[in-house]
């Protein structure tokens, strides 16, 4: 029973230590890696509680191992962005100005069933009044009704730690020269940039590195 007792404060100091470590994420936040990673954690952990004959040491290496490895990826997903995207994915327009983006709900395997589910718990029951909607990569999805979108442009990402983000630059009638055009007028140089928005009205926000 000590011994018991033992395990189990020695696993619940364990899994704290894990949890603060990895961040403050609710469960449904929770990006792919990091799921995955709960879910091992939590089964290995049980092993030594069920099974006094278990040895603890080998239980508490196996976590200590899952927890550095999604500590390193997390780093790494922070400097490589091409990495960031094939962990996480990328946030996906399935709405513009009232219209369905058919293509973007087959790539997502999202059914218009799924979707009209989650307007509606957004307070949205008519698609017309939707301006812009995102299925983020935690699966939540983003909206920008058409109202609020006359008071705001949707400021789309343009460039991430340095480096430029195209994929939203028909939204927000932007291309690289003109990316280039705005950066030199404000006298920012690209590698400088920490995050960079703009909309489809001009209006530019950049936010510069820290040094």
């Amino acid at each position: 029973m000590f011994s018991l007792l033992i395990r189990t404060l020695i696993i619940y100091v364990l899994l704290l230590f894990g949890v603060r470590l990895l961040g403050k994420r609710q469960i449904g936040e929770l990006q792919p890696t990091e799921l995955v990673i709960t879910l091992l954690i939590s089964d290995i952990v049980t092993l030594p509680l069920l099974n006094i004959q278990t040895p603890l040491l080998q239980s508490v290496l196996i976590v200590v191992l899952l927890i550095a490895m999604e500590v390193l990826l997390s780093i790494l997903s922070l400097k490589l962005r091409p990495l960031r995207t094939l962990i996480q994915g990328n946030s996906v327009l399935v709405i513009k100005d009232g219209v369905l983006q058919q293509q973007a709900l087959r790539l997502l395997r999202y059914s218009v069933d799924d979707l009209v589910e989650a307007l509606r718990l957004k307070d949205v029951f008519d698609l017309s009044e939707v301006a812009y909607a995102y299925i983020e990569t935690n699966g939540e999805l983003s909206i920008l009704k058409k109202e609020q979108n006359q008071a705001a442009a949707l400021p789309c990402l343009v460039v991430c730690d340095g480096k430029i983000i195209d994929k939203e630059f028909g939204v927000c009638n932007l291309t690289e020269k003109k990316l280039t055009t705005i950066l030199k007028q404000k006298g920012v140089a690209l590698r400088d940039v920490f995050l960079m928005t703009c909309t489809a009205d001009g209006t530019v926000q950049i936010i510069e590195k820290e040094h």
